[in-house]
C-alpha cells in the first residue's frame, strides 16, 4: 500500500530567508570565533576514532577495507612524487575569454585526500609532505574562481573537499601554523565568499531555478570551512540553510514528496525528474554534509525522522533496478510528470557513508542504499574508489571516496 504526503508547499516564506543572516566578514584576517563550544578536531568526515578503526583494519588485512586501502595506494592521486598545479584563477564555465583550468584543482584536491588518508593510516611522513606541499601551492597562489556560474559548482564541490583534506592534516608538524592560517585564510576568501553569495542571492535568478545540487554542495562547503577555521557562525549558517533555507537545498524542498510503500518511507529527490547522474550527486553531497555535522554534534542524519535515509532509499532503490512511485515535479522553470532514467544505475562512491550510519550504527532499514554499496562496489573492484578512480572528468570528482575503507563499520 502506498501512502503520499508533501512538504513542498508548506514553506513559501522561506523564500526571503537569507537576506535576514547575519555572516562572517568574508575577506581579509579570520575571524574570531563565536563558539558555544569547542569544535572537535579532526572532525569533518572523520574522527580520530574512526583513524584508529581503518588502521586496525588495514594491520589486520581485514577484508574488504583492505581492498579499498590497496585501491587507495595504488591511485597515483596517492604517490608521494605527486606534484600540485596550482593557478591564481580557476574557471570553470566559459567565460569566453579564457580556457577552463578546473581539472587542475579538482586533481590537486583529490591528491591532498588521498595523501592525507594514507599518511593519517600509515604513520608514514614521505605522504604527509606531500601533502602540505599541494596545501601550500594552493594557498598562496589562489585568489579567485570565476568562468560562468559553474564557478559556483566548483566553490562548492572543491571547497568542501580540501577542506576535509586540510582537517586530516592539521595535527601534523610539518604543516606550519603560519602555513595553516594562509590555507584557511584562502579558502575563507576564495572559496566560502562564494559559497555565502550564492545561496544569498542564487545570481539573481528565481529561488527555485537552481537543482538541489547547487544548494548542497555550496551548503557542504560552507559546513566545513566553518569547522577548518573554527567559525560557529559559518558553521550555523550552513546547518540553518539546510533546514529552513530558501533553495532547493533546503531538505524540504531538497526531498519534497514521502510515500509509504511496503511499510518503508521513500522520499522523492527534486532530481528524480531530471536525471539520475545528479538525482545520486545530491545524495553524495548531502552524506557528506550529514556526515559532518554529526562528527559536531548535530545530527542532520535523523532530522525530520530520518528524512534523509528515505530521499537515499528512494534514489537508491529506482537506481539498483526497482521501481518507485513519481509525482509530478515542477518549478519555475520546469514541468518534469515521470521520474528520469537517463544515467539509471550511475557509479557514485556514495552509499557507504548512508549504509554505514543508518544501518550499522542506527539498526535503521537501508536496504535498497545497501544494494547500491554493493553494486557500486562490484563495479569498482570490490571496494570504493576516490578521485581518478571512475574516469578523468569531474564527475569522478564529485566526491571524495575510499568509503569501505573510511566509513565501513562492519
Amino acid at each position: 500500500m502506498l501512502f503520499l504526503k508533501s512538504t513542498l508547499g508548506l514553506l513559501p516564506f522561506l523564500c526571503c530567508y537569507a537576506s535576514a543572516l547575519v555572516v562572517p566578514e568574508q575577506h581579509g584576517k579570520l575571524l574570531p570565533t563565536r563558539t558555544t563550544q569547542p569544535f572537535l578536531h579532526p572532525g569533518m568526515l572523520h574522527t580520530e576514532q574512526d583513524f584508529t578503526r581503518m588502521r586496525s583494519k588495514v594491520s589486520a588485512n581485514a577484508s574488504p577495507w583492505i581492498t579499498s586501502w590497496n585501491i587507495l595506494t595504488a591511485n597515483s592521486h596517492a604517490a608521494s612524487t605527486y606534484s600540485p598545479r596550482p593557478a591564481p584563477t580557476i574557471y570553470r564555465g566559459s567565460d569566453g575569454v579564457h580556457s577552463q583550468n578546473y581539472p587542475q584543482l579538482y586533481n590537486d584536491v583529490a591528491a591532498a585526500y588521498a595523501l592525507a588518508l594514507r599518511w593519517k593510516i600509515s604513520g608514514d611522513t614521505a605522504y604527509a609532505d606531500t601533502a602540505v606541499k599541494v596545501f601550500n601551492a594552493w594557498a598562496y597562489n589562489l585568489t579567485l574562481i570565476t568562468g560562468s556560474t559553474d564557478a559556483d559548482l566548483a566553490a562548492g564541490i572543491y571547497g568542501y573537499e580540501f577542506a576535509n583534506a586540510a582537517e586530516i592534516m592539521r595535527s601534523y608538524s610539518g604543516w606550519s601554523a603560519a602555513d595553516q592560517t594562509q590555507f584557511k585564510t584562502m579558502m575563507q576568501n576564495v572559496f566560502y565568499s562564494i559559497n555565502h553569495d550564492f545561496l544569498i542571492r542564487h545570481n539573481d535568478a528565481k529561488i527555485d531555478h537552481y537543482w538541489a545540487n547547487w544548494d548542497l554542495c555550496n551548503i557542504a562547503s560552507m559546513l566545513a570551512i566553518g569547522i577548518l577555521t573554527d567559525n560557529s557562525t559559518m558553521y550555523q549558517e550552513a546547518i540553518t540553510y539546510f533546514k529552513s533555507g530558501g533553495g532547493n537545498g533546503n531538505i524540504d524542498k531538497f526531498i519534497w514528496t514521502e510515500y509509504t510503500v511496503d511499510s518503508q518511507v521513500l522520499g522523492q529527490g527534486q532530481e528524480a525528474g531530471r536525471d539520475q547522474g545528479h538525482a545520486t550527486l545530491d545524495f553524495a553531497l548531502a552524506g557528506a554534509l550529514a556526515q559532518m555535522a554529526y562528527n559536531q554534534g548535530d545530527d542532520l542524519f535523523a532530522y525530520e525522522s530520518n528524512k534523509l535515509l528515505a530521499g537515499s532509499e528512494y534514489c537508491a532503490k529506482y537506481n539498483a533496478g526497482s521501481d518507485v512511485p513519481y509525482t509530478t515535479y515542477t518549478n519555475s522553470d520546469v514541468t518534469q510528470t515521470i521520474i528520469s532514467n537517463s544515467s539509471r544505475g550511475t557509479i557514485r562512491p556514495e552509499w557507504e557513508l548512508l549504509y554505514a550510519h543508518y544501518a550499522d550504527l542506527k539498526g535503521l532499514n537501508a536496504t535498497y542504499t545497501g544494494k547500491m554499496r554493493d553494486i557500486i562496489n562490484a563495479a569498482s573492484g570490490g571496494a570504493e574508489g576516490g578521485g581518478g578512480n571512475y574516469g578523468s572528468t569531474s564527475g569522478g570528482y564529485d566526491q571524495l571516496g575510499y568509503g569501505t575503507l573510511t566509513f565501513r563499520l562492519k
